[in-house]
């Protein structure tokens, strides 16, 4: 048997998720996965076509990168009742998504893809993909087509993994997963994912204006200048992060605390604990504001503990962000995979990490990673890279070189790769 390769003349991509592109569908790091994913199989020439569930009032389908990225917008007519987000309507959205989703692959893509004699590679995220792959697998296999497919489920959380028929799932498809701590995990329930992990797009690995990070820095006369970027979710230790701000305040350090945290319910009992501790905490309530109206706007709230960002931080803010604050706090107590870490480690900045999936952190070398929930943790790691600036610089240099081995044209490599040995084991039929 001689090695088929994947290109873009023998496959066409599929990916299903929720979470996609707009920013009405993202609510976590799956929609950025699934962007920068579909964009790096584009950049390598794959026609790739992503369902998810879209913003109703963008266009169906519109297509991108030189017509190789295809974008379907699905549920929108459900959506238009549901302006909060991707899971505001949540089962309505999910019973629709099974329902026609598989159908709509079978004779738009599959059919089509198989009469240019190309094989069709589903990449479908999370549980609420789980039954559409197993019922997309069933009607490719009732007209003669699975074995013209290949056809992969991602684990990116543990998120309702007791809705889903693993059994099934098992038979039809080939699990994967974005950490080693993920597939572990899973073999605790015997199953046997996959890894393929995340990626970082180009962009974080451009070089930040450090004109603009000096200016970011001066509006703050604080000791410790902190973020912390994520869902607010018990996981995530919003309120240990909290705890250490306090306690350095209460030690006479003079603390700014950046957060753009999500809209989640949990957020009430993070900010009431916050300032029962004794922090002042400022809303900042902006839209689309240039660097200037930013600088000013901080300028305003600078005498605050914590500042919450209530505004969409750009790209190029969120780079100045990472780079610029004397520490990023991802002190997630369980983290599939951390992407957030990953992308302050492509900005050169210092971030400090949990200790599960995020697997490229190597202590006090290109991250400071945390054991404990104990917030005296990170106050002590930050008065020690205070007291040691040598060690911080070597740890901002040595965030890039790691996260460089993430960057999303390496993380396609390696996915084709796997979706080749898959054929394999599926017994799918890859042409000459």
């Amino acid at each position: 048997m001689r090695y088929k390769k994947i290109t873009p003349d023998n496959s066409v991509f599929v990916i299903l998720s929720f979470e996609g592109p707009d920013l009405y569908s993202q609510a976590g790091g799956l929609g950025f996965r699934v962007t920068e994913l579909s964009e790096a199989l584009a950049k390598k020439g794959f026609e790739t076509h992503v369902i998810f569930v879209g913003d109703p009032y963008k266009p169906a389908v519109e297509t991108l990168n030189q017509k190789r990225l295809i974008l379907h917008r699905w549920s929108q007519w459900i959506s238009k009742y549901y302006p909060l987000g991707v899971y505001q309507g949540e089962e309505e959205k999910l019973y629709d998504y099974n329902e026609s989703v598989p159908y709509f692959v079978l004779d738009e893509i599959a059919r089509p893809a198989v009469k240019e004699k190309k094989k069709l590679v589903v990449l479908a995220e999370e549980w609420h993909t789980a039954e559409c792959v197993m019922r997309l697998s069933d009607l490719l296999h009732y007209f003669g087509l699975r074995d013209k497919a290949v056809i992969f489920w991602n684990a990116n959380h543990t998120m309702s993994f007791d809705r889903i028929n693993w059994g099934r799932l098992a038979f039809v498809a080939t699990l994967t997963t974005v950490s080693r701590f993920m597939k572990h995990y899973m073999w605790d329930m015997g199953l046997n994912p996959i890894v393929i992990p995340n990626g970082v797009p180009d962009r974080m690995f451009q070089g930040v204006d450090r004109e603009k990070v000096a200016r970011f820095r001066e509006v703050f006369e604080s000791d410790f200048l902190l973020l912390k970027v994520g869902r607010m979710d018990p996981n995530k230790r919003w309120n240990m992060a909290m705890d250490a701000v306090a306690e350095l305040k209460r030690r006479g350090s003079k603390v700014n605390f950046l957060i753009r945290p999500g809209r989640e319910p949990y957020g009430g009992e993070v900010i009431y604990n916050a300032e029962r501790n004794g922090l002042y905490v400022y809303n900042l309530n902006l839209s689309k504001p240039t660097f200037e109206e930013l600088l000013e706007a901080l300028q305003e709230a600078r005498d605050a503990d914590v500042l919450t960002l209530n505004f969409v931080v750009e790209d190029e803010y969120l780079r100045i962000f990472y780079y610029g604050c004397d520490a990023v706090l991802a002190n997630s107590g369980m983290e599939p995979f951390g992407l957030v870490g990953l992308e302050v480690m492509a900005c050169g900045g210092v971030v400090f990490t949990g200790c599960t999936g995020e697997e490229y952190a190597i202590p006090y070398q290109n991250a400071i990673v945390l054991e404990t929930a104990d917030p005296v943790e990170i106050v002590n790691n930050l008065y020690y890279l205070k007291s040691e600036p040598a060690v911080g610089q070597k740890i901002r240099r040595e965030a890039k070189i790691a996260a460089k081995r993430y960057a999303w044209g390496q993380v396609v490599d390696n996915l084709l790769r796997k979706i080749e040995y898959a054929a394999i084991m599926q017994k799918s039929d890859m042409g000459d």
